[in-house]
């Protein structure tokens, strides 16, 4: 069965309980932890799919993926324990990303990033982060600040879908290029 379809239909049953228990946003947050959990620790899906592990140490290991105890959140444990009595603990990463998407969908929410090559004053922040919400009137807005030093300078700015890449790295390429197909050699 097609991956991306699997994340989906669990995703959507996830939303529309979490929408029944009004958890949506716990959850939500349990989604996002979990996407940095598996950015954070490459090896985490290895030691998922580990069959070594019995159920009970997956979903404490699926929990702590979460940052959520069994008493904090009962929808994230029982959605756990449905994953692991399916065997459909290696799709929690995209089940939790589908996730995400429904709930930005759901809620109109828009994610805008900015990545610089070097930290930004607060006050640059907020006021990039106003323009971006003034081209975007009917959504709430999640802003990010990356640093990330092999841009060397510039920014590269994503909002929804479209990206805008003013940074020295992409500028740096498009150079190159010219010169690699340009017919005077230096």
């Amino acid at each position: 069965m097609n991956e991306g379809l699997i994340a989906r239909r669990y995703a959507k049953a996830l939303l529309k309980y979490a929408q029944e228990k009004d958890v949506t946003l716990p959850v939500y947050e349990a989604a996002r932890q979990v996407e940095a959990s598996f950015i954070a620790r490459p090896d985490l899906q290895e030691t998922l799919l580990n069959p070594v592990l019995n159920a009970t140490q997956k979903e404490a290991l699926m929990l702590s993926a979460a940052g959520v105890d069994a008493a904090s959140s009962e929808e994230y444990l029982r959605f756990a324990r449905l994953l692991l009595h399916e065997r459909r603990e290696s799709y929690l990463r995209s089940i939790m990303l589908m996730y995400q998407k429904l709930y930005r969908d759901v809620n109109h929410i828009v994610c805008a990033q900015i990545i610089t090559a070097a930290p930004l004053d607060k006050n640059i922040l907020s006021r990039i982060e106003s323009i971006v919400a003034r081209h975007c009137p009917d959504a709430h807005l999640e802003f990010e600040h990356k640093i990330d030093s092999s841009i060397i300078g510039g920014f590269v700015l994503t909002v929804g879908g479209e990206r805008l890449d003013a940074s020295i790295e992409k500028e740096l390429k498009q150079l190159r290029l010219k010169l690699i197909n340009s017919k005077t050699r230096l």
